[in-house]
């Protein structure tokens, strides 16, 4: 019986090393999330960049403010994506930095905006709806796949969930123009272009204000 006892208790040697295997475990999913999120923002890099350069012809040819709004979202957006798979797998710290920045992008985006309002309120001329809606429709359709594919990362890390903040904005702002569009054709009035520009104005800075503090409480801890 002493001796079964003896043998018993020594440990086996098939028992696996269970904190080894955890780690491994955890490696691998970082690095598979990683994996994931570059393809991801690949995806809507590569959509945006494309939308930007129709947008950039479509607003230029119907003279819409609300149109530009999106135009110079969309090319903010391709920067953030570019800056957000630099940083995808880096630090917490390096991650905020870049959201930061971000902020800082969408800002100035949003003050863009109020510049072209201000002009516009002293050329009051209707825009081309057609041109409006149709390019609207389009951008909100590419939008709306990138929110989609944005959406499982929507509650991971500060780079990913600012990503998806600018992605969303980007729906918003794409029923808002075809409102806006509708508008202009129901009026033949410059004015429903340019309230729906101010909207926009108004999301875009709640949207900055928010990135930038959330980048900022992240930056804290190593700035006290």
């Amino acid at each position: 019986m002493g001796g079964v006892w003896l043998i018993d208790s020594l440990p086996s040697r098939a028992e696996p090393n269970t904190v080894a295997d955890d780690c491994c475990t955890s490696t691998i999913d970082m690095a598979g999330l990683a994996d994931r999120q570059l393809r991801v923002l690949a995806w809507v890099f590569g959509i945006n960049v494309a939308t930007f350069i129709g947008m950039v012809a479509a607003s230029v040819l119907s003279g819409s403010s609300a149109l530009l709004s999106g135009t110079l979202d969309n090319l903010g957006d391709a920067l953030t994506y570019a800056l957000s798979m630099a940083v995808v797998g880096a630090s917490a710290q390096a991650k905020a930095r870049v959201a930061f920045l971000k902020g800082l992008l969408i800002l100035a985006a949003a003050l863009a905006v109020a510049a072209q309002i201000g002009w516009r309120l002293t050329d009051l001329d209707a825009p081309v709806a057609s041109t409006m809606s149709i390019a609207a429709a389009l951008n909100l359709a590419a939008n709306s796949v990138c929110l989609w594919l944005l959406s499982p990362h929507r509650t991971g890390d500060v780079n990913m969930s600012s990503s998806w903040e600018c992605s969303r904005n980007d729906v918003i702002e794409g029923f808002a123009v075809i409102a806006a569009a509708a508008a202009v054709w129901l009026f033949d009035s410059g004015w429903p272009d340019i309230v729906v520009a101010l909207i926009l104005l108004a999301i875009f800075l709640r949207s900055a204000t928010r990135v930038l503090r959330n980048a900022w409480q992240e930056l804290s801890p190593a700035t006290a």
